[in-house]
């Protein structure tokens, strides 16, 4: 009995493996060939063959857009910090907790505030005696600037009375008129007197009856009254021409300087007591300020506690899904918290609605009164009826500023129940019911290509050919798009365009695509030439610089090396 070695049969094996992998190769490049052969030669003929379809479907098709949300209470009571400034809370009621009208929800921390109010009173007493003061000196100051526009009168009075007293019919200048006047009639008439003793003087003298003394004694009386007559014309024309005029402009004088006094002194009065006035007021406002700084500080200190205005469960502002996006803190004690920020939602009624963020490509098809199917995702299994209620008319500006590019619009859905397991904050979707078609055509969103402005389809004939037809559309879903007229149940729709030549003789996607190109290509030039920018390529052709002229042109305004004999040759430029 012969043994066998199992060294041989490993040989053996070892030299039939080169056969077994160069029979392997040579399958793979046949299987490759005729693959090649089916997809070049064959595909040439019909490459229809090699293209995904889809059989158009008759049947029930709901048009819907899915959006996620989170629940919140209908009409809420919101409690916002009423505080103008930052404050830390001291102690904020537990969230979830049921609260009644009137109890304590929130203290914030208003110490330094009750130290402005010890302040502010000393200031406000301050204030109030300033004003005091003031209102009293303008009394004072009332009754002397009368004091002195009633003197300055009086003067005036006595100026023109004095006046009128001197020049007036029978006054003081009429008076010694004819006081003047009677002196020289009087010195006149002892002149005449004088004369006629004199001369039967002398005639007694000249007849010895008369001494000579006595004579000489007649001629002295005689002299003096003709001396007393001569002062007496002096002293009327002195009173005429120099006395009266002199008077008279003094007085004249005196009146006009008493009525410049008494408009000076009406003017300081008006003066003084406006700015008495001015002062009174500014202290008046100076101490309603400070009375109404005090008030405002008892106003902040008693706003520093806030009360629930209704019955409700207490739920934190900062648990809502924008909160949490934007990455705030959540509320607790020693939390800082800004003026008019919101801390507490406090629901008025059980009614409960689902906020969700509409995208821009659904806003043509979401309208207000459309049903909603929302599931919430605490509550799995359970589907609640809901309309949608209102649309936000410009986006969130909380997305955009999260992410620019992103554009979506609140939108909010009544729901229709008010079961009591709902609770603000919960996470929800919502299937929004756009349309609902029991019996209709559909086919996939992407079959639908809009050529020349209208929606198409390209259909695989029974012959195998691709032909172009153009199809009335509704609305989609995001994967489903309704047919209204222009496709029947089963025809094979192409997933993809064809190629080129592809389609049937007629089709008008080549034909289209090339107008379509050769009207962008004729704007483009038009709008260039509007610029003054267009340039036909031959011209083009000769502006454009060499490889070398663009990295050795000289700097503007400089000659280049051949600059010269390149201009010799052109000669000048025209």
């Amino acid at each position: 009995m012969t043994s066998h070695d199992p060294r041989d049969d490993r040989g053996a094996l070892a030299r039939r493996k080169p056969y077994h992998m160069l029979g392997t190769a040579v399958l793979v490049v046949a299987i490759g060939l005729v693959v090649i052969w089916l997809k070049v030669v064959r595909g040439g003929e019909n490459p229809a063959l090699f293209v995904e379809t889809f059989a158009a479907r008759r049947g029930p098709l709901t048009i819907r857009v899915l959006e996620a949300g989170s629940l919140s209470a209908k009409d809420p009571a919101i409690i916002r910090s009423a505080l103008p400034r930052r404050a830390r809370i001291i102690w904020i009621v537990p969230e979830g907790t049921h609260v009644h009208e009137g109890d304590l929800m929130v203290e914030l921390d208003v110490a330094e505030l009750v130290d402005h109010i010890v302040d502010h009173e000393i200031m406000v007493k301050n204030a109030e005696a300033s004003w005091i003061s003031a209102r009293e000196n303008l009394t004072i100051t009332r009754s002397q600037a009368q004091s002195s526009v009633e003197l300055a009168q009086l003067r005036y009075d006595f100026a023109v009375l004095d006046l009128e007293k001197y020049q007036g019919e029978g006054g003081q200048f009429a008076t010694d008129l004819a006081e003047a006047r009677g002196r020289i009639k009087l010195n006149e008439e002892e002149v005449k007197k004088n004369e006629d003793y004199y001369a039967w003087s002398q005639r007694l003298y000249d007849e010895k009856y008369l001494s000579s003394t006595q004579l000489q004694t007649d001629q002295l009386a005689l002299e003096k009254s003709k001396l007393n007559l001569q002062v007496a014309a002096n002293n009327l024309k002195l009173l005429q021409e120099y006395n009266s005029k002199r008077q008279l402009a003094q007085l004249i004088s005196d009146v006009n300087q008493a009525a410049m006094a008494l408009e000076r002194a009406q003017a300081k009065a008006r003066a003084t007591i406006a700015q008495g006035e001015a002062y009174l007021a500014a202290r008046e406002q100076e101490y309603e300020n400070q009375i109404e700084r005090l008030q405002r500080h008892r106003d902040e200190v008693a706003q520093s506690k806030l009360y629930a205005p209704s019955d409700g469960m207490v739920i934190y502002a900062t648990s809502s899904e924008s909160s949490q996006r934007e990455g705030r803190r959540p509320l607790a004690d020693g939390v800082e918290v800004w003026e008019r920020q919101e801390l507490i939602y406090l629901p008025r009624s059980t009614s409960t609605i689902a906020a969700v963020s509409l995208h821009e490509a659904n806003l043509q098809k979401v309208r207000a009164g459309l049903p909603v199917i929302v599931t919430v995702d605490a509550l799995p299994g359970k589907r609640l009826m809901g309309t949608v209620t209102r649309i936000a008319p410009l986006p969130d500006p909380q997305s955009m500023y999260m992410n620019p590019d992103l554009k979506v619009y609140k939108t909010d859905i009544a729901l229709e129940t008010d079961d009591p397991a709902l609770r603000s904050g919960m996470n929800c979707k919502a299937e929004i019911i756009v349309e609902q078609h029991a019996d209709t055509v559909y086919v996939p969103i992407q079959t639908v290509r809009r050529i020349g402005g209208k929606p198409a389809v390209f259909v695989l004939t029974g012959s195998g050919s691709v032909e172009e037809r153009t199809v009335e559309i509704g609305l989609d879903d995001n994967r489903m798009i309704r047919i209204v007229r222009g496709l029947e149940e089963g025809e094979l729709v192409l997933l993809t365009p064809p190629k080129t030549g592809a389609a049937a003789s007629g089709s008008r996607l080549a034909a289209t695509r090339s107008e379509e190109a050769e009207d962008m290509a004729r704007q483009i030039t038009e709008k260039l030439k509007a610029a003054g920018e267009f340039v036909p390529w031959s011209r083009a052709a000769e502006r454009r610089p060499t490889e070398s002229q663009t990295m050795t042109s000289p700097a503007p305004g400089a000659a280049g090396p051949s600059s010269g004999n390149e201009q010799d040759k052109r000669g000048p430029d025209r």
